[in-house]
């Protein structure tokens, strides 16, 4: 099927015949699994030189709220997360807020740096030293010499696409933004291709696009997948409602949406990509299973979601129980995908590698349905 057909596929279809199409794809290529990565939540900072309608996480640098972590609160946390099986550390952060706040720039010297790039790496070194975690940075745009400073350190990096549209324009949810121009987010995206690093990306839904441009994204990021072989998760997230932002009374998406777009994804695809949908934004679980989704992503048994801190992670047994409802198998695996692993000479550095290995021999490799897969 060429994408002109899988176009007409996911545009004309009804629902019904959408999903099986989508779940047998999955099927096909994930098995009867459905997977998770424990991790540790650090949200490094909370300043960003961005303005999304939508967000709830970014705090303005004259805010008490305002931070950037210190050297022994990462650590802190980290070490919280590894005694808690945790195997990932996720740093999410505002992007580049130095670039626009004079205060965030005096915050960031207090600790000797004058990038927040430059104190991620470094923080992504200090939990390579002192714990047996994996590092997994959201760092947002990034430029060559920013990839190159973090890949040595990080096992995977990731930046949500969100959308392709005309929402950076006067009125949207992107206006003044200028990471979340389509362009450098899109630059990002082949950047870090041509350095082969393991990366995630997705799109979140409900801010203003249209059906059609969603597919619109979804072909960029196959397009950039089929160039560099990097992308190995794609999200489908849903827009969630909050008193205190701008789109405080934007609709959110509906279910049906949710699921078309799911099961667009899922068939537009490479099925080699992973596919996933935040557990902690619906309880639809069964419902995105059935669409096509073969990962969770990250679950904190520790930390909230940063991101929506309104959304409690689900218990990973109650998720379980509802895997195996739809007839799969939850199973937790590293932040680094089989695939990666299994290529590590091009994709991961020696460091990071040893650290794999040494995760993997602690645990257990199980076959799944012919397909590979790390239990941990």
């Amino acid at each position: 099927m060429n994408i002109q057909d899988k176009n007409f596929s996911v545009i004309k279809l009804d629902l019904p015949t959408l999903l099986q199409s989508a779940a047998k794809i999955r099927d096909d290529m994930w098995g009867k699994e459905i997977t998770y990565s424990r991790k540790v939540f650090i949200p490094l900072t909370n300043m960003c030189r961005d303005t999304c309608s939508y967000c709830t996480f970014v705090k303005h640098p004259s805010k008490p709220e305002a931070r950037i972590l210190t050297p022994e609160q990462v650590l802190f946390m980290a070490k919280q997360g590894e005694a808690h099986g945790c195997k990932e550390v996720l740093f999410s952060l505002g992007e580049k807020p130095e670039l626009r706040y004079p205060e965030a720039k005096k915050k960031l010297a207090l600790l000797g740096y004058n990038k927040m790039t430059s104190y991620l790496r470094d923080m992504c070194e200090l939990i390579l030293n002192k714990t047996s975690l994996l590092p997994h940075v959201n760092a947002g745009t990034l430029s060559n010499q920013e990839i190159d400073e973090l890949k040595p350190v990080s096992a995977s990096m990731g930046m949500m696409l969100e959308t392709i549209t005309r929402l950076s324009k006067k009125g949207g949810p992107h206006y003044a933004c200028p990471d979340k121009t389509p362009i450098q987010r899109l630059r990002t995206l082949s950047r870090v291709g041509k350095k082969k690093v393991p990366f995630t990306t997705g799109l979140l839904i409900g801010i203003g696009e249209t059906f059609e441009e969603r597919i619109e994204a979804l072909e960029e990021i196959n397009k950039i997948h089929a160039k560099y072989g990097n992308i190995q998760e794609v999200i489908i997230q849903n827009f969630r409602k909050k008193p205190d932002i701008k789109m405080a009374n934007h609709p959110e998406p509906t279910l049906e949406v949710m699921l078309r777009t799911i099961a667009a994804a899922r068939i537009i695809l490479n099925p080699e990509i992973s596919l996933q949908a935040p557990p902690n934004l619906s309880d639809r679980h069964i419902k995105y299973i059935q669409a096509g989704i073969n990962d969770w992503g990250g679950i904190s048994p520790v930390t909230i979601d940063f991101i929506n801190p309104e959304h409690a992670w689900p218990d990973i047994e109650k998720l379980r129980i509802s895997c195996i409802k739809a007839g799969y198998k939850l199973n937790e695996r590293l932040t680094v995908y089989p695939k990666y692993i299994k290529s590590s000479k091009r994709f991961l550095n020696t460091v990071i590698s040893e650290k794999i290995e040494k995760i993997l021999q602690d645990n257990v490799i199980q076959k799944s349905n012919s397909k590979e897969s790390v239990k941990c």
